[in-house]
């Protein structure tokens, strides 16, 4: 494609110093990726600036460069406002506009996305839609499955992998979009058909200024919408959430309200909330019917009922959406139980926010019949101020817990166990820094129908320790300390 073209969509300073005959074979944002022909985008990021590395783009062969500050180049360097808009108009011109051709439902909220996304997933293919989800834990693609950096990627990395979905005749996407990539422009251009607002709790506190700030970046995706009214695009709302209102008023296409209270348009009553199950009678305008389902908890009932509504928007039948509900065995690192056979609960959980911690251990608490131990620990790096309120969590719905290392990052673990216990007066509680250590005294110390929680990570298969990640399951290492358990008895 020719560089006059690609530039069609952005707004730029220098108009006449835009060569009419340059071909762009691709785009990179990484210098280090450039090749002959690459059109070389500047970004700006956390730890590094692209700025910085013209001359390894320009030896690589790139043809020209896009910029948001002076830089000295022998290209020709267009200038731009703000370069992560920028190229994300570029990837999706290059890419020829994909998600103009797919049904792209877009699912954002601190808790919930990731099993949203799956729920989304089978009802779609239950019904017999070709799907894909781009998520935290994977981006799958009709079968075929891929590793993925961040929970929403780069703006580059979506629009590439929009139009290879397109080529692999996918029709519906589900996406989980974070407010880091609402307000950093990833999925600015993309156009949502449907979008899903989950819950808002304190989360991110170390990137947005304060609630009000994360909860404005989240609503970004509701004015992503666009103003197209000739298509059916539709707000999926959890109208209980007491941010409901911001999602609301961020877009004017119609809302789809989904909660327990009577304001809802989809709501659930009768709820039985057991060990590994949860049913309840979903109501909606035009019936009422029963779901029964292997996910436990009230929060999956919330999460089940935007799948509900999403699937009433799309007029898939009930039944399609009871079948997939109730086949539906959850989300990896999600309340996963760990049994080797043993004679207590041991469930890994991905819960790393204070309400999300809470939200799990209400529900244990509900079908408990001895104690709660449980091992948690905080992130390195991020919002230093949930730490104490993960450990109040932690100590007022645990009967034992052990504080232990999370992904500390570039912080030293002994001075995040002192964020989250520095104030505790409690001795209900045990600081083990080593997580492996941790994991294997809450296992034996266990008794008969005690519950062990093993909470933080979930799905993660690695430990990140100063710039480095080392494998660590939490769900392989429970199992060894399972048997180990099992054979000394």
């Amino acid at each position: 494609m020719y560089l006059h073209e690609l530039l069609e969509d952005l707004k730029i300073y220098n108009t006449a110093n835009i060569p009419t005959n340059l071909l762009v074979d691709n785009i990179e944002m990484d210098s280090r990726k450039v090749s002959k022909n690459s059109l070389f985008v500047c970004i700006k990021g956390f730890n590094s600036d692209g700025h910085d590395f013209i001359g390894e783009s320009e030896e690589h062969g790139a043809c020209a460069i896009i910029a948001e500050r002076q830089i000295e180049s022998s290209l020709p360097v267009i200038y731009v406002p703000n370069t992560v808009k920028a190229l994300a108009l570029l990837a999706n011109r290059f890419y020829g506009n994909p998600s103009q051709h797919l049904n792209i439902i877009g699912i954002t909220g601190t808790n919930g996305k990731t099993t949203m996304t799956y729920l989304l997933d089978g009802i779609f293919k239950e019904y017999g839609h070709q799907t894909a989800v781009i998520g935290t834990i994977d981006m799958k693609i009709g079968n075929q499955t891929f590793p993925i950096s961040n929970t929403t990627p780069d703006s580059l990395f979506l629009h590439k992998h929009l139009n290879l979905m397109l080529k692999q005749n996918i029709d519906t996407v589900f996406m989980e979009v974070s407010s880091h990539a609402l307000h950093l422009g990833r999925v600015y251009g993309i156009q949502f058909n449907t979008v899903v607002f989950t819950n808002l709790t304190q989360d991110h506190l170390d990137y947005h200024l304060n609630m009000n700030d994360y909860a404005y970046a989240k609503s970004l995706l509701f004015s992503q919408l666009g103003n197209d009214y000739n298509q059916q695009k539709v707000a999926v709302i959890n109208i209980d959430d007491r941010y409901a209102e911001v999602m609301e008023r961020a877009t004017s296409f119609p809302i789809i309200p989904y909660g327990l209270s009577d304001e809802a348009f989809i709501k659930a009553k009768n709820l039985e909330l057991g060990a590994k199950y949860s049913s309840f009678e979903v109501v909606t305008p035009q019936n009422t019917f029963s779901i029964k389902s292997n996910m436990a908890g009230k929060f999956n009932v919330y999460n089940m009922l935007a799948a509900i509504a999403v699937a009433y928007h799309y007029r898939i039948p009930i039944e399609v959406v009871k079948k997939s509900l109730q086949l539906s065995k959850g989300v990896p690192g999600r309340l996963e139980y760990v049994d080797v056979g043993q004679t207590f609960p041991v469930i890994v959980d991905y819960a790393h926010t204070p309400d999300s911690l809470e939200n799990v251990l209400e529900s244990l608490n509900e079908i408990k019949k001895g104690k709660i131990l449980t091992v948690v620990g905080c992130g390195g790096d991020r919002d230093r101020s949930k730490r104490p309120k993960m450990a109040n969590v932690s100590m007022k719905y645990s009967d034992f817990s052990y504080f232990t290392s999370d992904n500390p990052r570039s912080e030293k673990p002994q001075a995040i166990l002192k964020d989250m216990t520095g104030h505790l007066n409690d001795k209900r509680f045990k600081v083990i820094t080593d997580r492996k250590q941790a994991i294997k005294h809450a296992i034996m110390s266990a008794s008969k129908d005690d519950i062990v929680l093993i909470a933080g990570k979930g799905h993660e298969t690695y430990q990140e320790i100063e710039g480095k990640r080392y494998h660590f399951d939490d769900r392989e290492i429970a199992k060894a300390f399972l048997e180990d358990r099992i054979r000394e008895t």
